[in-house]
């Protein structure tokens, strides 16, 4: 049976006409017998030829009529954006020729020519284009012409070799098939000159039937492609070339005459295309976009390179572009687009939230006004589809880069698209606004804290105010005012704090505070309405409640800023804006009369007219609302009119004055507006009018200027307020005894009138205290306690209620104690506070650095090293010239490099430190200042591998063996990493580096002008000269000082010889007459220092003596006194005692050689002094510091496993129970080694004089001062028998409190303490160092000594050399404490050793852990019989011992003084101790070991007095 054999062009009959639906697909064959189909009529197979016809959507696009808003050419308009009738299909096949046409010029860079024919009435279209034809050659493995293969037969192409980049438009072997296919005609000529060759091919009916090609010579010269062909018509549903199409597919010409440019000739129908260049392509846009607009839009063109040329314009709100890939029109875009406008929108929207970070402009919203062209070459390019509408190669695969240089960027930026954003900007943020508009209505609910008025929102409401208030404290006050003026017409809502600076918040800022939203509802205020009236507000007014401070200025100046801003009309509503004041200083006399006073200047003029009238007047400061009671309030309102002051708008000036003071604009402007400050402004509260500028001009100016010294330290003592106020209160304190932050923040907010909250005040002390890398070269107080560490740059400290601070023992060599009168002492609120500045001997400033920011300037001064500012001062005292000094941090490793010298400073780059270790692994020993060791660990975890969000890791691993000091990072990497990363720069990597400048140096200069400095050498320079003023200035107020205490000397040496010669008679006589004697025998008289008599003031806290009432009956004539002889009547009579002349003799010549000394002494002496104290102090500090640093690296040595020889004493587990207050156990001893802050404390005292003591006089050998023994217990047996040093040592429970921390610690003051009975424990009292100390032993304490032991097998004790007996004490340690009870208790059991040789001690120590044998016992023994000591094992079991303890301490308390004084000398038989074998592996116990014997105390000791304060606090 012969089959019919089908035409592959003749679509199936059958197609799309099985009725089967889809759920019946499994009972197909049955279905098929009952419709009368075959199975072979169901499931066909379709060739590709008539798969492309029955389906050609999924090859050229949808076959149908479609209707798009798209650019077409039309000769007579241009370009033209109007809606398009097409076939997609249709436009698709003559879109592949035209593009194959255009590939011919990147495999030929020859081709110069293209012709395109589109003839409407034959139905025809042609494409022509010289350069290399196609091969004219039989292909040898299809044995057909290479035109027929590429032309006739599908899936055939050039372009699949992928290894080879291609920038060709073709690439899946379909193209010009495609058009073959959907035509009825399709005729392909080419001339091949190379192989002399022209031919020709006609293929027809869908390319369906092909004829025999027709070949014939041509020339050498001939090269060229031609392709015809008629498009069937009919299976795009068509009759004929429709205008649509046809404009459609002339603009695809001008489309390739702008892509190919000046070197390719386009003709479309004989006739040449006017573009030339891919800019007169892009301005056939832009001309036709002008005829809608006032004038051409901007454009920007720029070729990049050979692959990419780049123009950039503007549209109106919708992103637009117009791209080309290989000259393939992407109409939508693609990957190639995004790279361009990305970079373009990125910079824009930078430049745009630079300008204006209100806008809060996102790159999205700066596409939508940018109109891109793009033309591409991009290697082998990937479609979304056939239809090839959008690129999708991804930007790396290119082949290519196209970055926009920074001045075409800046040349977009300044097209006018900014303006356009910043305009929508504000559109979008006033619609969002608009949400929280008020509206005129009589009741609004919903506000929290708002006491509406009765009438607002209503008929009258045009009389209401609106009362906002600082806080609910001044609410409180308003409404108690209320009750004056009732409540119909006066509102209240109390503020939050401040409000928002609307002018430079974001909207996201505006729209999120409901202050701002609240207020608007309120009052009824609609967002940009123009008000020339009240009418439409709920409230007619607005008064402004504020305290009278600094901080009331600024909320009143912000709410002025609020209204000019967006109804900048209402302020010049009469009478709107008002303001409520209220007195800051109120005058009470006794007889009634009170004065209120509004400005500090006119209660100072009231103060001083008062002259001698003061006495019976009260003063009181209102330094807020609060402040005032109910009754004062209701008095306010009472007298509304005296306490109202109303706003005026005068002229623009007002408007500039606002914005002066609340644009960021206005910068510069700013900065000379403050520097013409001058102290005195102030605005005048008597008027009732308040012009707006005035009241920026004399009364916010004072808020700026406030806020400008809150923020930027002065360049004398490089301190701001907040931190001069501390170190006042410490001075003033004597704050050698340490306290709690909280507490002590506390007494700086009560004597130094700090009007802040004591959190700030509080997180200022522990900046102050800290001293990790970073922080402070020299901290001013001492960080006892957890104060912050380098883990996280000092945020990880303590709360203040736990952490302990007090007074560095160098902060004194720094402000030294004799400069502290010369200072100018500041006063507030009747009550004297910090000076202006102190003056230390060297510019702190540089030492410790600072930065802040303020009003218009911000500060940034790095840290220095004290010892180049210390040689700088000198080569200045001694006339050379300074040497540049460079930043220094104590403790940082890295190193600091000056990268670039400025006309303005100098810029320095700091590295941290980083080597390698082996070939995978890198080690980072430190980082860069202000790279805090958490933040960093969290950069190494985000690039390491096992983080699995990081897309490009380059490290495998990392260790961390950081401490709170150190830091060590171990970096694993792969060996071609590492070799990679160490080329790139390891430094660079690993953010190893940050740089800081010295350009912006802005300090208050001693006259309270900002000044800015280029250097720290300029700074140093101008401290000098004055520093060495004050120098002269000490050395004539010393002068003086000492010149009066002389003649006061001499005057009482006279008097006290002519009383004991009779020569003047002071028993039994009248004052008056003697007063007279005096006067007629010259002595001289002298005045008690007496304050001024001055109003009282309520709550001040002045340390001045008491006010001295002088009467006119005990005045001479000529203003002499008689309390000015009190010096003289007032002497004790034992005075009178020859003893006391010769000592007030001895006195008188000491201070004539004082006098003497200080005449010669000039200020560079004096200067050089204070230097060398200084570096005394530095030297102790660093060889303190060097100690703490062996032993930590000791235990982190031992901590990692290394050969460690040490290690720290231990807590007890189970410490007794008259140990468990406050005070730390025996490793607080540690704890101190390792403090380089408590080691620092080691000072050298003055010699002291030699005490009467309990136990007779000895001396400590002379060589033991300032020197360290070290001691090692080598036992090791019995060790679960033996107490704790601690325990054993608090065993002996005398009374001096164990409540003590383990830095409760005091400097010894210069000043010897009042002198007192000895008390039994007099002779421990002057050991008052923060290790444990001990500083004598008698014979009686070797076998207690002999048992020291602990549970630790690592213990060993050092003994350090403590200060010398004579200076006050303070707080001690608990250990400390302890030590001294037991070593009073074994020298009361020891008083018969007084005839012990004065080595005693030193032999003690030395063979401390002997047998008693050895020790040296007294010879004459009168034994008696003795309890068991509580540190001999031989006394029984622990248990027993506990017992007997407690009664030997109560006995020998209750025996008193009398037992040590006992005349007959008793040896106490001791049972020695038995010899325990070595122990080795015993770390260091240190001790304190005294200058002086402990029993060489003086009357000064004040042991008992300390002790109780501590059990007080």
């Amino acid at each position: 049976m012969v089959v019919e054999k089908k035409r592959p062009l003749q679509p199936s009959a059958a197609a799309n006409v099985d009725p089967t639906p889809p759920v019946a697909a499994a009972a197909a064959p049955a279905a098929a017998a009952k419709n009368g189909k075959t199975i072979e009529e169901m499931y066909q197979k379709k060739s590709q030829l008539e798969h492309i016809l029955l389906r050609p959507d999924t090859y050229i696009g949808s076959i149908e009529k479609h209707t798009q808003s798209l650019w077409v050419y039309e000769p007579d308009r241009g370009m033209v954006h109007r809606p398009v009738t097409f076939v997609p299909g249709l436009y698709k096949i003559f879109d592949e020729i035209l593009v194959n046409a255009a590939d011919n010029k990147q495999r030929d860079p020859k081709m110069d020519s293209l012709k395109v024919v589109i003839d409407v009435e034959e139905n025809r279209i042609s494409v022509q284009n010289n350069g290399d034809g196609v091969p004219v050659e039989i292909h040898q493995e299809e044995k057909v012409y290479v035109p027929e293969l590429i032309f006739g037969h599908l899936l055939t192409s050039s372009n699949y070799d992928d290894t080879v980049k291609k920038t060709t438009g073709g690439r899946n072997g379909y193209g010009a098939k495609l058009t073959n296919i959907f035509s009825t005609e399709f005729v392909i000529e080419t001339a091949d000159g190379k192989r002399l060759k022209k031919y020709k091919q006609v293929f027809s009916n869908n390319m369906g039937t092909k004829s025999e090609p027709v070949i014939s010579k041509c020339k050498e010269s001939e090269n060229w492609t031609k392709v015809s062909f008629k498009p069937d018509l009919a299976k795009f549903n068509m009759t004929h070339l429709e205008d649509d199409v046809v404009a459609l597919m002339k603009k695809r010409v001008f489309d390739l005459a702008g892509c190919l440019g000046k070197s390719v000739k386009v003709e479309l129908n004989g006739t040449r295309v006017p573009v030339k260049s891919f800019t007169d392509y892009v301005n056939l846009y832009l001309d036709s976009a002008a005829k809608s607009k006032p004038e051409k839009p901007p454009s920007y063109h720029v070729k990049v390179n050979d692959r990419w040329e780049i123009c950039v314009s503007l549209s109106d709100g919708q992103f637009q572009q117009v791209s080309f890939v290989n000259s393939i029109a992407t109409t939508k875009g693609g990957t190639h687009v995004d790279y361009i406008t990305n970079q373009i929108t990125n910079h824009i929207m930078n430049f745009v939230n630079k300008k204006n970070k209100n806008a809060n402009i996102k790159a999205h919203n700066v596409k939508n006004y940018l109109w891109v062209f793009v033309n591409a070459l991009i290697d082998n390019p990937a479609f979304d589809s056939q239809t090839k509408e959008t690129l999708t190669l991804r930007q790396s695969s290119f082949g290519s880069k196209c970055e926009l240089s920074q001045d075409f960027l800046k040349n977009v930026s300044k097209s006018g698209i900014v303006d356009s954003l910043l305009s929508w900007a504000n559109f979008k943020q006033s619609k969002d606004l608009k949400k929280s508009d008020g509206t005129k209505t009589e009741k609004i609910h919903g506000i929290e804290k708002l006491d509406d008025a009765n009438k607002a929102g209503g008929k009258e409401s045009d009389k209401c105010t609106l009362i906002l208030t600082e806080g609910d404290s001044a609410k409180a006050l308003a409404l108690a005012g209320l009750a004056a003026v009732g409540r119909d017409y006066y509102g209240v809502f109390p503020l939050r704090g401040k409000l928002l600076n609307v002018r430079e918040a974001t909207a996201k800022q505006l729209t999120e505070n409901k202050e701002i939203g609240y207020i608007k509802q309120i009052l009824g205020l609609q967002q940009h309405k123009e008000y020339a009236n009240v009418k439409s507000l709920r409230y007619g007014h607005l008064m402004i409640m504020t305290d009278q401070d600094h901080d009331g200025s600024h909320i009143k100046g912000l709410l002025i800023n609020f209204i000019h801003s967006y109804w900048p009309s209402l302020l010049k509503v009469p009478s709107f804006l008002i303001e409520f004041i209220t007195p800051i200083v109120k005058a009470n006399h006794k007889n009634g009369t009170q004065l209120s006073f509004y400005t500090m200047p006119e209660y100072e003029s009231w103060k001083h007219n008062l002259t001698g009238n003061a006495s019976g007047w009260s003063i009181k400061y209102y330094k807020g609302l609060g402040t005032s009671t109910s009754k004062e309030g209701r008095e306010y309102f009472a007298n509304l009119e005296k306490h109202r002051k109303d706003f005026i708008w005068e002229d623009e000036q007002d408007g500039e004055a606002i914005e002066l003071a609340f644009s960021k604009k206005k910068i510069e402007e700013r900065k000379s507006w403050l520097r013409q400050f001058e102290p005195g402004t102030h605005l005048d509260q008597t008027g009732k009018l308040i012009k707006y500028s005035d009241f920026v001009n004399k009364e916010l100016i004072l808020f700026s200027m406030a806020d400008l010294q809150r923020s930027i330290p002065s360049m004398v003592d490089g301190l701001k307020p907040g931190q001069r106020k501390i170190l006042f209160c410490s001075f003033k304190r004597n704050f050698v005894k340490e306290a709690k932050v909280a507490q002590f923040s506390g007494y700086v907010s009560e004597h130094s009138a700090y009007h802040h909250g004591e959190q700030s005040l509080a997180s200022t002390i522990i900046g102050m205290a800290q001293d990790y890398v970073g922080s402070n070269n020299i901290n001013l107080l001492q960080p006892n306690g957890q104060f912050g560490t380098r883990n996280y740059g000092g945020k990880d400290h303590a709360s203040a209620r736990y952490v302990y601070t007090r007074l560095s023992p160098i902060t004194r060599f720094l402000f030294h104690k004799d400069d502290d009168d010369l200072l100018d002492f500041l006063n507030e609120d009747g009550q004297s506070i910090e000076p202006t500045w102190y003056m230390p001997i060297i510019p702190t400033v540089l030492v410790n650095g600072s930065e802040g920011i303020g009003t218009g300037w911000s500060s940034y001064v790095p840290n220095y090293n004290p010892r180049d500012i210390i040689a700088n001062v000198r080569r200045l005292l001694n006339g050379d010239a300074m040497e540049p000094m460079d930043p220094w941090y104590k403790w940082f490793k890295g190193t600091i490099e000056k990268t670039a010298a400025k006309e303005g400073g100098n810029s320095y780059t700091i590295c941290g430190t980083i080597e390698e270790v082996n070939e995978t692994t890198l080690r980072i020993t430190e980082l860069p200042i202000r790279r805090w060791t958490q933040d960093y660990k969290e950069f190494l975890e985000s690039i390491s591998s096992s983080n699995k969000e990081c897309k490009d890791p380059f490290i495998e691993d990392f260790d961390m063996n950081c401490d709170d000091v150190t830091v060590e990072f171990d970096v694993f990497l792969t060996p071609e990493n590492l070799i990679r990363v160490t080329q790139e720069g390891l430094l660079k990597k690993f953010k190893l580096t940050t740089t800081i400048s010295t350009t912006n140096m802005h300090l208050f200069d001693p006259r309270g002008v900002i000044k800015k400095y280029d250097n720290p050498e300029q700074i140093l320079e101008e401290f000098f000269h004055l520093r060495l003023e004050f120098y002269e200035k000490r050395k004539k107020f010393l002068l003086n000082k000492r010149e009066m205490e002389l003649l006061k000397l001499e005057n009482k040496v006279r008097f006290i010889l002519a009383v004991v010669k009779g020569e003047i008679i002071v028993s039994n006589r009248k004052r008056a007459d003697l007063f007279v004697e005096l006067q007629t025998k010259g002595f001289t008289p002298f005045p008690k220092k007496t304050k001024a008599v001055e109003p009282e003031v309520a709550g001040a806290t002045d340390d001045t003596e008491e006010t001295e009432v002088k009467s006119p009956a005990e005045s001479s004539s000529n203003g002499v006194h008689i309390s000015d002889y009190e010096y003289l009547l007032a002497m004790a009579i034992g005075s009178l005692t020859i003893e006391k002349v010769q000592e007030l003799c001895a006195e008188r010549d000491k201070l004539n050689k004082e006098v003497d000394d200080l005449r010669k002494e000039t200020p560079k002496s004096f200067w050089r002094k204070d230097l060398d104290a200084l570096d005394g102090q530095l030297d102790e500090l660093e060889k303190s510091d060097a100690q703490s640093e062996e032993l930590r690296k000791k235990m982190r040595g031992k901590a990692r496993g290394e050969a460690a020889t040490k290690s720290t004493r231990q807590a007890p587990k189970n410490p007794r129970k008259n140990n468990n207050k406050k005070a730390n156990n025996a490793e607080s001893v540690a704890e101190a080694v390792s403090s380089s802050m408590a080691a620092m404390e080691i000072e050298k005292a003055p010699e002291a004089a030699k005490p009467k003591g309990r136990a007779g006089s000895r001396k400590a050998p002379a060589k033991l001062k300032k020197q360290t023994l070290v001691l090692n217990d080598d036992d090791d047996d019995d060790d679960d028998d033996v107490l704790e040093l601690k325990e054993r040592l608090a065993a002996y429970n005398l009374d001096s409190s164990p409540d003590q921390s383990a830095a409760m610690e005091t400097e010894v003051p210069k000043v010897p303490a009042k002198k007192k009975e000895p008390s039994k424990r007099a002779a421990a009292a002057q050991k008052k160092k923060p290790l444990a100390t001990v500083s004598e032993i008698s014979d009686g304490d070797d076998d207690d000594i002999n048992e020291i032991d602990d549970d630790d097998e690592d213990s060993e004790i050092e003994v350090v050399a403590a200060p010398e007996a004579g200076k006050k004490g303070g707080r001690k340690p608990a250990a400390n404490a302890k030590a001294v009870k037991a070593l009073a208790a074994a020298k009361k059991r020891g008083a018969a050793n007084k005839q012990q040789p004065q080595t005693l001690g030193q032999k003690l120590l030395t063979d401390m852990l002997k047998p008693a044998e050895n020790s040296g016992i007294s010879p004459e023994k009168k034994v008696r019989k003795m309890r068991a000591s509580p540190f001999n094992k031989k006394s029984g079991s622990v248990l027993g011992r506990v017992g007997k303890v407690n009664e030997v301490a109560e006995n020998e308390e209750n025996s008193g003084s009398a037992s040590t004084s006992a005349s007959t000398e008793e040896t106490i038989e001791v049972a020695p101790a038995r010899a325990r074998p070595q122990r080795v592996n015993r770390a260091q116990t240190r001790y304190v070991l005294s200058d002086s014997e402990s029993e060489h105390a003086t009357e000064d000791s004040e042991f008992d007095e300390v002790t109780d304060e501590s059990e007080d606090e």
